[in-house]
């Protein structure tokens, strides 16, 4: 696409101010990396300047120019600040930025980056809506436990700020203070609960401090099931925590009491936690989807078996998220097989099409096949920085992908990367990473896939990254590239399809979230429980003959059906169904209908009629003769209607009493 003629010192030209989209603002930071405008500009549509040099301090002029304007996306991340505050200045709207010197330009590879530029650009030009949040409210109410010298000095260091309470063993001999500006009290924590602004305590032994009196303070006598709530909890005991993964509940710090960098740095931020924050929320739930239990019969546990912070927990037949406690590792929503808990900050769909749209830009510029790199926006966005400047850069074909939450980037998500035309990717794990669903993740994936084109890395060092990237060590894929849209479990499937187009039948490892459900035909009775209780619907009934069917890519492998079953008909059969056989109901088993021995409708199964009637005719007192025993062989409503005219009929009564009238009080009262 051909450049607008450009006016001395102004970026666009002439028409600048009619173009609405976005605008590119490219410089090569003092001539550090090679930019092609042109190419760019060819592959995203965006309209670019020409490239400059040092827009941050001697073009700065331009960059203001351009900030009046306004739509600026500007191909910088480590001058952010002073274009921010150059923006403020002049009371401009703030720009875009797009870091393509770290992530692209600056590399020891001598391949041409410009496919790779374009890429990232347009991957950030991917509108986005903002992220869900919550406002937690804090009070500043403080409790302080742990041994007593160092609760008492972090009591002292915090009471100005923060209404504090310190919790002592009752063992813990009696402290020689007199200080009022914050409370003590004896006892032991019994469980901790919530999360900042919200934390719930219950207490054994606890002991009051009793004010008054001369000496030793006194307590009052020891008392169990107490209960408080306060904002903030302060752990400074040497013992296990009263939460799990402390260091992601906001609101709960812990700190070594011997350790006087930890103590200070955990009083500086309890003294921080006053006031009203925004909490994102990041998962969303749609409990009707769920596959957790019905009918008190469990089914799927993943999610629970996950959740490092215990913020998911059961609900009756589904669970329950604790907006609060989630700390939006991702775990739960790569292992959720119905999609009922799906990770929204942001969502799947955000996350399928900025796969996509590196690799459909990519293929704009370039015939072969790029690799993506999977990191975090903390210490793998640090190692690409740190590579970028000191070591050998990324190479040009690997094109970064930033993530919130790595352990949200599951089987489906790499699959859908390799469908839409990436040869391969790798996951850059973090030391902060949620790791226990991630083995399980990616061995479904290479199952599904290609286990050469799928790994793991954790480099501690820019030169570990440089060696685990290296050169692409695996032939092009050379397949129609999908466009990942619908749910997870749609997008799978079709990239499995295309990854496997000779496959009919993959076989996947116990657990997984796909597969059938095998029937003893010969114990089953066609009782229907399985039907009824089936969160999905994969098992279904028909309803004009004793008959069930099962479709197979519903089935969510929960279990439900299984544990229900009782006859123990039913195993669960972990498989990937590529065919078109996978989408439509099949029957498991089906029998004749018994037809009633008085209208002749049909009803019920046949097997199960005639073995009830050999059990009970003659054999159980309700059915001692024959005309009782023929009940068992009747339809509803015929053995409604036989009852009903039988000598013993139950609904039978005497003759209705009459209504009493006003009438027939006033005649009684005359006749009185």
């Amino acid at each position: 696409m051909p450049h607008a003629k450009m006016a001395a010192g102004d970026p666009w030209g002439e028409d600048a101010q009619t173009m609405t989209e976005p605008r590119l603002l490219l410089c090569d930071c003092l001539k550090s990396q090679t930019i092609d405008a042109e190419r760019i500009e060819q592959a995203t549509g965006i309209s670019c300047s020409k490239v400059y040099t040092e827009l941050c301090r001697k073009e700065a002029a331009i960059a203001e120019d351009a900030l009046q304007k306004g739509g600026v996306l500007i191909a910088c991340q480590q001058e952010r600040t002073a274009f921010e505050e150059l923006a403020a200045d002049i009371e401009a709207e703030d720009p875009g930025f797009i870091d393509i010197r770290d992530r692209a330009g600056w590399t020891n590879d001598t391949r041409n980056a410009s496919a790779k530029m374009a890429a990232l650009v347009a991957e950030a030009l991917i509108p986005s809506r903002g992220d869900k949040v919550m406002d937690v409210t804090s009070e500043g109410t403080c409790l302080i436990f742990g041994e007593s010298e160092a609760a008492l000095s972090a009591a002292e260091q915090l009471c100005e700020i923060l209404s504090v309470t310190v919790l002592l063993a009752p063992e813990a001999e009696t402290p020689m203070t007199d200080d009022r500006r914050f409370d003590i009290v004896r006892g032991r924590i019994n469980t901790v609960t919530g999360a900042l602004g919200q934390f719930n305590l219950s207490f054994d032994a606890l002991q009051e401090r009793i004010p008054g009196g001369r000496g030793p303070m006194t307590f009052s006598e020891p008392r169990s099931g107490g209960r408080t709530q306060c904002d903030v909890v302060l752990d400074l005991s040497r013992n296990a925590p009263m939460v799990p993964a402390p260091e992601k509940r906001e609101g709960y710090l812990r700190a070594d009491p011997g350790n006087t960098g930890a103590m200070t740095k955990a009083i500086l931020e309890a003294s921080q936690l006053t006031g009203t924050f925004e909490k994102p929320i990041f998962v969303k739930l749609n409990e009707q989807l769920c596959a957790h239990s019905r009918a008190e019969k469990t089914g799927c546990t993943r999610c629970l078996d996950l959740c490092p912070t215990g913020a998911i927990t059961p609900a009756g037949d589904h669970v329950a998220v604790d907006a609060l406690i989630c700390a939006g590792c991702g775990s739960c929503s790569s292992v959720c097989p119905s999609g009922a808990i799906s990770y929204d900050a942001p969502s799947a769909d955000f996350t399928f099409k900025r796969v996509q749209t590196l690799a459909a830009t990519w293929r704009k510029l370039e015939d072969t096949e790029p690799r993506l790199l999977v990191h975090d926006a903390g210490h793998g966005a640090e190692l690409i920085r740190m590579s970028a400047r000191y070591g050998s850069g990324l190479p040009a074909d690997v094109l970064p992908l930033e993530v919130d939450a790595l352990a949200s980037f599951g089987h489906a998500e790499i699959l859908s990367a390799l469908g839409s035309g990436f040869a391969g990717v790798t996951i850059l794990l973090s030391p902060t990473t949620e790791t226990d669903g991630i083995p399980f993740q990616l061995d479904l994936a290479k199952t599904i896939g290609d286990p050469e084109r799928i790994k793991v890395i954790e480099p501690r060092d820019p030169d570990q990254l440089d060696e685990a990237l290296g050169q692409a060590d695996t032939e092009a894929l050379q397949i129609q590239p999908i466009l990942p849209i619908g749910s997870r479990r749609q997008v799978t499937r079709l990239s499995a399809k295309a990854l496997n187009p000779d496959e009919k039948m993959i076989e996947l490892p116990a657990g997984a979230p796909y597969g059938a459900v095998q029937l003893n035909v010969d114990s089953c009775t066609l009782c229907l429980s399985c039907v009824s209780l089936c969160p999905s619907g994969a098992l279904k009934e028909n309803p004009d003959q004793p008959q069930l069917r099962f479709q197979e890519d519903a089935c969510l492998q929960c279990g439900i059906c299984v544990n229900i079953c009782p006859e123990s008909a039913l195993t669960l059969d972990p498989r990937l169904n590529l065919t078109d056989d996978a989408l439509r109901p099949h029957v498991l088993k089906e029998e004749e209908p018994f037809n009633c021995v008085e209208c002749g409708k049909p009803f019920g199964v046949r097997s199960t009629v005639e073995r009830l009637t050999e059990k009970l005719a003659g054999k159980h007192s309700m059915f001692q003769n024959e005309k009782a025993a023929r009940l068992i062989q009747m339809c509803d409503d015929c053995r409604v209607n036989s009852v009903y005219h039988s000598e013993n009929n139950p609904f039978a009564h005497g003759e209705r009493t009459p209504v009493r009238t006003t009438d027939d009080y006033i005649s009684k009262r005359r006749d009185h």
